[in-house]
Parts: structure tokens; sequence; C-alpha cells
């Protein structure tokens, strides 16, 4: 009786001890995000860490398989190494890249046909996942045991890298490959806001129903489309997301290296959203110059003090109102803005010369409904339209909740 008693302390001694260490380990470590499970990786300073730059966490992943990867130009590890480079020192068989809209090397216009080829530096070769091709087929995958995507994202409905993380993801599900998202902040992490896309218009441009600022990063993202069974009949991929390390969401973040070519600066990102609206209008956001988002203005405003005129330059060949002169407005000098803003778009129906020919189709894409051209025409405020709004919000962001790292 003893002797059983002297086992059943020791017994729990053991195991208040064990609990103790794992606690102890649990307060120094970021954990990895799967849909299974979670595993510790190591952080002991407090210097702001990508998912890519925690590469002892994900290379032992590597080790022994064939990969392939997802990326762009922002695909950076430290000292502004791109990962593919990186990935290739580190002897990981990589054996094919995979590019979004503007190409592996990010020089494509918005829109612009990218073809299959090679990389120039790597000669590995390159498979467009934009046009005719979103989604890798299964031959472009036959000989890849995981994948990576490292891409880096500005947390808009509208901006197509999560739209072909949703086709990649997909294609992984149905061809049994793991996928290992390399996370990256979002710039802006804090806004959450913007009409909820309706079913009904889904697109490359809206292909889940979120709101235009969806303040989620790449992985939490991936995460959700993976728990809401968004991918085709309600698959799941085999999903691990690399997360950051000592990151906050109210966190500035300045990238790097700009996400597109049409997005210069921080300024731009943060206006993104907001004027990425005039795309479905007669309106240009300055692509064609060298302030990109930044500005707005068509031939068809009259009254304000600034012009510009549009020119074929760098990320846009053919820009709109190309060689003519547009009157609008100048937004480089405001403050940061941070929520969805309407008041451009409000401004610039309000004052143009031909309200019949302002809109077009895309419009609608982007807006992810057809309620906010109406409201725009019937002239409803800026505040009810934003009233509209609220009960869609409030049931993203209550789902929302459980995808979230940060």
């Amino acid at each position: 009786m003893r002797f059983e008693f002297k086992n059943t302390v020791l017994f729990f001694l053991i195991l208040l001890f064990s609990f103790g260490c794992a606690a102890k380990k649990k307060n120094t470590s970021t954990p990895i995000y799967n849909d299974t499970k979670i595993v510790e990786t190591d952080s002991k300073d407090k210097v702001l860490k990508t998912g890519a730059e925690n590469y002892t966490t994900y290379l032992p992943l590597l080790k022994n398989k064939r990969v392939g990867i997802v990326t762009n130009p922002t695909g950076i590890v430290e000292n502004n190494k791109h990962i593919v480079d990186f990935l290739l020192e580190k002897q990981i068989n990589l054996l094919k890249i995979y590019a979004p809209e503007h190409g592996f090397r990010g020089i494509a216009d918005a829109g612009e046909l990218i073809k299959d080829g090679k990389d120039s530096k790597t000669n590995l070769p390159i498979i467009s996942l934009y046009g005719n091709n979103k989604k890798p087929k299964p031959e472009q995958l036959a000989d890849i045991d995981v994948m990576l995507f490292d891409i880096q994202d500005v947390g808009a409905r509208f901006y197509t890298y999560i739209s072909t993380l949703h086709y990649v993801m997909e294609a992984c599900a149905e061809n049994n490959i793991e996928l290992i998202v390399l996370d990256r902040p979002n710039p802006n992490g804090t806004i959450v806001d913007g009409p909820v896309l309706e079913k009904e218009f889904t697109s490359f441009v809206g292909m889940h129903p979120i709101p235009v600022l969806h303040g989620m990063t790449i992985g939490e993202y991936a995460k959700m489309i993976n728990g809401e069974k968004w991918l085709t009949n309600g698959i799941q991929c085999k999903l691990t997301v690399i997360p950051c390390t000592n990151y906050k969401r109210e966190m500035p973040y300045s990238l790097p290296v700009k996400p597109s070519p049409n997005l210069p600066n921080d300024q731009a990102i943060n206006l993104y959203a907001s004027l990425c609206f005039f795309e479905g209008t007669n309106v240009s956001v300055g692509r064609g110059t060298e302030k990109q988002f930044q500005i707005y203005g068509s031939p068809f405003l009259t009254n304000f003090n600034f012009s510009f005129t549009p020119i074929s330059n760098f990320g846009a060949k053919e820009p709109m109102h190309k060689d003519v002169v547009c009157i609008g407005e100048d937004l480089t000098k405001i403050k940061k803005v941070t929520q969805l803003e309407l008041k451009w778009l409000i401004k610039a129906y309000a004052d143009t010369s031909d309200k019949s020919v302002f809109f077009n189709d895309f419009f609608t894409k982007l807006a992810g409904t057809k309620k906010l051209q109406e409201q725009i025409v019937n002239g409803v405020s800026e505040k009810e339209i934003r009233k509209s709004w609220e009960d869609g919000l409030i049931a993203f962001k209550q789902m929302r909740k459980q995808y979230l790292i940060y």
C-alpha cells in the first residue's frame, strides 16, 4: 500500500514538472499553424521576422522533398536576398517557380498576359498562374511533393494574390501536395471595412464573402479558406503556416519591396483599396505617372485645382487617358487613412460632366455588390452607405476571430 502511494506521488511530481517545462517553453516560442497540430519554433530575440526569415523552422520540412514555390519579387529573406536564391543556396531541391499576376520578376502591367518560361538567373522553369492558367494543372504539379507560398499581400479583397492562393490551395488539395505558407505582415492589417462580397459577384478580383479590407495576413487568410471550406466541393488542403515572430497587427510595417508595379510606396498601399474603385469608372488613379494610387482625375472633371497627364511608363504601357490632361485631386499630402474612404469617389461622381458613362461593368466586380453603385447614383450619403455595411462586417469579424494568429 505504501509502495503504491509513493509511486502515485512520484507520477504526479513527474507530470507537474513536465507541465511546467512545457509552459516555460511556450512563453519563448511562436507556433506554426496547420489544420492538425501546432508545432513550436524558438524566438529568443524581439526583432520582427517574416515567415520566410524563420527558415530554421521550415527548411527541415523541405529536406529530401521535391519543392515548388509560388512567389514574386516580394519573396525576400534577409539582406534583400530572394527566397528562390536562398533555397538553392541551402541545397533545397527546388524544381519550379509559379508566378502570379505581374510575373515572377514583377514587371508586367496589371492584367497583362504572363507567359511560361525560364528564370534567366537560376534557369528554373516558370509557370504562369495568371490569364487562362490561374490554377496549376495536375501535369504542372506531377513532380512536386511540397509547395511553398511566399508573396506579400496588402489586405484588399481585389488584390489578386489571395485569389492565386485560393487556386494553389485547391490544386494542392486535389493532388495531395502539402502547402507551406510563409507569412508576412499586412500593411493594412488593422482595417476591416467595406461591403461584404455577394456570391453572385464572385470573380478573380473577389472570390470569397469578405469585405474589401479584411485585416488578415496571408497566412491567416489561408487558414480561413481551409476552415470555411471555400475550395471546390469543400475540400481542404494540407496546410502549414510559418508565422511571423514578434509581430503585432497594430505595428506599422513598411514594405521593403513594392508588391506590384503600381504600388510604389507606403501611401499608395494605404490608399489602394479606397482608390481602386476608380478602376471601375472613367477616372484615372494615376497609372502612367509617378504617383499611382496617390492621385485621381479624368478629362470629364472640372471643379478641381490639380491636373496630370498619364503617359506610357513602367507598369502602364497603355494607361487610361494616355497623353490626355486629367483634372482631379492630389492626395500625396494626406495622412494615413484608417478606413475604406468613399468621399473621393462620391465627389468625382458628383462633379463628372456625363454621369451616364462614369461607371463601367468592372465596378460591380470590385464592389462585390450592385448596391454601392446604386447608392452613389441615388445620392445616398457616405454615412448611410457605411451603415449598410454594418451587419455584414459584424458577422465577418466574428467568423474571422477563429483564424487570427496575431
